[in-house]
């Protein structure tokens, strides 16, 4: 699981970046939006797992 959260972060550091170059985030509200696009981005990957996993009992 170490590997899947490495690449949750990275995504979501990387989709921060996005919404702070197109002025949607800034340092002063970072705090409370960053762990909003992580959870999503978590939940994401684990149902693209889960379904990943699912399609291979087949």
């Amino acid at each position: 699981m170490e590997k899947l959260e490495r690449e949750i972060m990275q995504v979501s550091k990387e989709i921060a970046v996005k919404f702070i170059e197109s002025q949607r985030l800034s340092p002063s509200n970072f705090e409370e939006i960053f762990p909003s696009i992580y959870r999503v981005v978590m939940e994401t990957a684990l149902k693209g797992r889960d379904r990943l996993e699912g399609e291979g009992d087949e």
